[in-house]
Order: C-alpha cells, then sequence, then structure tokens
C-alpha cells in the first residue's frame, strides 16, 4: 500500500499540531539567544569543503562560472567552518538554524537533509554550553506543555541535573575496558591493546577493525544504551583522536574537550573546546581524510580560508544540536518525518 504523501490534507491535519509544536519551540528558543545576547547568523550551505570528518558523507554538485567550467561544490554537513570565520570576523556571540545535509543517512532519526541548532560563545568554557543545552531542553518542554522528554516508550526529565561522565569512565563502567590505555599522549592510539581489552571481556571485533572503529563499536552496543535515562547525560571529555575539532584536556592530553548530550538513549548534541592552532589542525583534517580515503576511497578537500581564519579566531567553544530530535522528544513523535514541515522525497525502488 502506497503511503499517503505529507501534502494530502489528510496527513497533514495530523502532522500539523507536532509542527506547530515545533515553530513554538523554535520561537522560544530564539528568544532564549536574543535574551543571551547572540547575533542570529545565515551561513551559505554551498561550500568548498563539506567538512572533513572520515564517517560523514556529503553532497557534492558542479558550480559553473561564465566560461561554464565547473568548480566542485558540496552542501555543508556543518555550519561549523562559517561559523568560525564569523567569529574570526569579531562576533562574541553567534548561532544559527541551518539547514545541512548528510548523505548515507536515513532511518527514524536520520534525515538526509535536517536542521542544525549550532551556537558559539567566544571566551567562554565549553562547560558552558552544558548549561545551555540543559536550558534548552527545558524550554523545548515548556514550549509543548510537557514535563518530560520521551520517545519510544524511554523517558528523561529535562528539568533535572545532567549527568556528566567521561568516555574512559564509561567505558570501564559499562564495558569493563580501560580505553585510555590505548591513547598516547601525542594522540595516537594504540590498535592492539585496545583490542586485547575487548578479547579480554569477550567483546566480539572484526580483524580489519581500526581503533576508531572498535571504539564505536563498543560505544554503541554497550555505552550508549545507558546515556539520557530519567535524566541527561553528557558524554564528556572523548579521546583525542575522537575530537578532531576540539583542542586537548589542560590535565591530560588523551582527553579532548568534548562531550555529547544524550537524552532517551537519544544523541541530541555535540560540542567542542574548538581547537584554534591551524597547524595542528590540518594535521587532523588530513589524517581523517586519509582514514575515509582508506575506508571509502574518497577524499574530500580542506578548506584553506577555513584554516587561515583559525589563525584569527579567539578561544571559543562551540555546539551543534539536532533540532528535529529536540522536536521529536519535546513533542514524543515516533520519526523524524513527523515532524519536518516537508520530508525529503524518498527514491523509489524498481519493482
Amino acid at each position: 500500500m502506497t503511503e499517503t504523501p505529507w501534502w494530502h490534507p489528510h496527513r497533514h491535519a495530523d502532522r500539523r499540531p507536532l509542527l506547530l509544536a515545533r515553530n513554538r519551540i523554535q520561537a522560544a528558543l530564539r528568544q532564549w539567544f536574543a535574551d543571551q545576547d547572540f547575533l542570529e547568523t545565515d551561513p551559505a550551505c554551498l561550500q568548498t569543503s563539506p567538512g572533513n570528518e572520515a564517517h560523514l558523507h556529503a553532497f557534492a554538485t558542479d558550480l559553473l562560472g561564465h566560461d561554464g567550467v565547473a568548480h566542485r561544490m558540496y552542501l555543508h554537513t556543518s555550519p561549523e567552518f562559517t561559523m568560525k570565520k564569523i567569529l574570526a570576523a569579531g562576533e562574541p556571540r553567534i548561532f544559527a538554524f541551518a539547514h545541512v545535509w548528510r548523505n548515507r543517512e536515513a532511518g527514524t532519526r536520520h534525515s538526509a537533509e535536517f536542521t542544525m541548532l549550532e551556537w558559539y560563545r567566544a571566551g567562554e568554557p565549553y562547560d558552558r554550553l552544558i548549561e545551555d543545552a540543559h536550558a534548552m531542553l527545558a524550554i523545548a518542554t515548556r514550549a509543548c506543555g510537557a514535563d518530560h522528554l520521551q520517545y519510544r516508550g524511554m523517558t528523561c526529565d529535562p528539568f533535572a541535573p545532567v549527568e556528566r561522565i567521561s568516555v574512559a569512565a564509561a567505558f570501564r563502567q559499562y564495558a569493563e575496558i580501560d580505553l585510555l590505555a590505548s591513547c598516547h599522549a601525542d594522540g595516537s592510539t594504540d590498535r592492539e591493546a585496545l583490542a586485547a581489552e575487548c578479547a579480554r571481556v569477550g567483546f566480539a571485533i572484526s580483524e580489519d577493525d581500526g581503533w576508531s572503529d572498535i571504539v564505536s563499536k563498543v560505544l554503541v552496543d554497550r555505552v550508549e544504551p545507558h546515556l539520557g535515562h530519567g535524566r541527561i547525560t553528557a558524554l564528556d571529555r572523548y579521546p583525542t583522536a575522537e575530537a578532531a575539532l576540539a583542542r586537548p584536556c589542560a590535565d591530560d592530553p588523551r582527553e579532548a574537550e568534548r562531550f555529547e548530550l544524550y537524552a532517551c538513549g537519544v544523541e541530541l548534541a555535540n560540542a567542542f573546546g574548538e581547537l584554534t592552532d591551524p597547524a595542528e589542525q590540518r594535521r587532523r583534517f588530513e589524517a581523517e581524510m586519509d582514514e575515509k580515503e582508506r575506508i571509502y576511497g574518497e577524499r574530500y578537500p580542506l578548506d584553506e580560508e577555513f584554516l587561515q581564519a583559525l589563525e584569527l579566531m579567539p578561544d571559543a567553544s562551540g555546539i551543534a544540536l539536532g533540532f528535529d530530535r529536540l522536536v521529536m522528544l519535546a513533542t514524543g513523535a515516533p520519526h523524524i518525518d513527523d515532524i519536518l514541515w516537508s520530508p525529503i522525497a524518498r527514491p523509489r525502488t524498481r519493482p
């Protein structure tokens, strides 16, 4: 049976209360940013580089000049590069509701095109972003007239204190694995040491899994199912090798100023104490693209203007929050398409 399209009046009538809730949440968050003296920005979507993380997949297109010569461009996977250029230009507090595109992503919580709420604070510690995000989840919940977030039978109290746990502590607690034993101060990692830890606890991995692959598998299988239940969880201090855009922690260079926010078992946000060393950032990007080429057989160019802008960018903290996922949890919607004004068309399977 063919599903009723989103633009059919009866289907729209069913979805309309959720879409109006989306609008109320967005308006309330914009007011919060205004009260906090943030400036709203509007980053361009077409970029020379879509981002340089190994497992992010972009949409490519050609920009034609008057001479008809094609120049490869990309739809950004995040407004991050552009917003950091705005920080370099001198704006201290900025935010954006930005449409972004990521290929190879589909499912109940994924859409190839979605809205990312991203904001930055110049001269402020990344811990402050946990407070920001906590406030926003509470605002979204109130805007829906609710007292909790929910997703597929799981609930979370956005008004309760945030649980904060490091990645290393979470690995010890939930997987009984010493993650930092496989990390070195220079940012390099020991795949065999981590594989030995997995073997010790009976966690199966593949022979061709790299260190990062193993970390991801343990996170998904043993750690993430425990996060964001009853209250919000900030999974903090990622290994530096898993934080390409974050600066190392002052007390342990094996870890970086990065946290991810979870509610109802759903990842909502990703935050950094921003790296501003252009040489180190270039080194990390090239390592990420080497890994992407190894796994997927492709690589993306570096945004040279972004690397130049880092020389002028102040110390800052930044965070990207999946706005559509936040709306899902605040309204209790089971599928991301339920809260998108115009869900993207799905490719039809040929008979």
